[in-house]
């Protein structure tokens, strides 16, 4: 795609399989902001701020005379699914009027961005063009949410994302291999297979913790506790969730540039030959197709 004169306020993130989308920017920032795993909008430019319709469909209006032929779109930055429904529906419209060859609109969502948001809403929503959106469940365990302030629940998460599922849209689940650390490594994965079987995602990812910028921050709400795990750990705790689950179409992928390990699968008609990958990965790693650290992008 060409350069487009949009003016973003960075960092911008994005799911890996929107690499090829349109980013257009509904909020600044993360509206929650406080998961102390997370430093992605805790630079100075990423105070949190939701966007004026009129900043919005300004740049839909630059690009849609710039280039016509966007396929899809990633509404940013970290949750603009807390914006109401009414709001959500003038920029899907805006697109859709601007912008006819897209074929899908994706966002991030917090859970708590859905507590007041109907699934006649969402159907809504999802008439008017949102195809898929990612939730940052992380895990399914209460006590390792609770330490690392993620404001959300197993309940609220599952919740938010039966609302997804119920609505025709598709659900993406971002899980964090190695949340718990050494101490809960194995509640954090047991209750996050939970949680994956009860909301049966259409997608579900998982991505390594790391600290790119220092534990400090994330240490405060463990108390000193926190164990990072080693390679063959995070790999025993992928196996255990994976063991775990029981779904039935769910596309796994733990193909993010922080896994060791590319994993790509169904669950669950490919859980065998995934879990004989992730064995391999702990009785023999020089077996294994790892990445070495350097190759990870933390």
């Amino acid at each position: 795609m060409q350069r487009l004169p949009i003016q973003y306020i960075e960092p911008v993130f994005r799911p890996p399989s929107e690499g090829n989308s349109l980013i257009i920017q509904v909020t600044n920032g993360c509206s929650w902001n406080k998961c102390t795993f997370c430093d992605m909008y805790t630079s100075a430019p990423k105070k949190f701020r939701v966007r004026k319709d009129a900043e919005i469909i300004g740049d839909l209006l630059k690009v849609s005379r710039a280039y016509n032929g966007v396929k899809r779109v990633f509404l940013a930055d970290g949750d603009a699914m807390v914006l109401p429904t009414h709001r959500l529906l003038t920029i899907l419209t805006a697109i859709k009027d601007l912008l006819p060859s897209v074929e899908r609109v994706s966002a991030y969502c917090l859970p708590q961005n859905l507590r007041k948001k109907s699934v006649a809403d969402l159907k809504l929503l999802k008439d008017a063009g949102l195809g898929i959106v990612y939730v940052g469940a992380e895990s399914g365990d209460d006590l390792v949410l609770q330490r690392v302030n993620k404001s959300e629940t197993y309940a609220s998460t599952a919740d938010a994302v039966l609302k997804i599922n119920e609505a025709g849209i598709l659900s993406s689940m971002m899980i964090l291999n190695g949340l718990g650390g050494k101490r809960y490594s194995a509640q954090h994965a047991q209750n996050t297979a939970r949680l994956l079987n009860e909301c049966q995602p259409d997608f579900a990812a998982t991505l390594v913790v790391s600290f790119p910028l220092g534990m400090g921050r994330f240490q405060d709400g463990w108390e000193g506790e926190f164990e990072e795990l080693s390679q063959r750990e995070l790999f025993r705790e992928i196996e255990m969730l994976i063991d775990n689950t029981q779904l039935t179409n769910t596309i796994f992928r733990s193909d993010h540039a922080s896994n060791y390990l590319v994993l790509k699968g169904v669950l669950g008609e490919d859980k065998e030959r995934l879990l004989g990958e992730v064995r391999t990965a702990i009785i023999n790693p020089e077996k294994a197709d790892l990445r070495e650290d350097w190759q990870r992008g933390l």
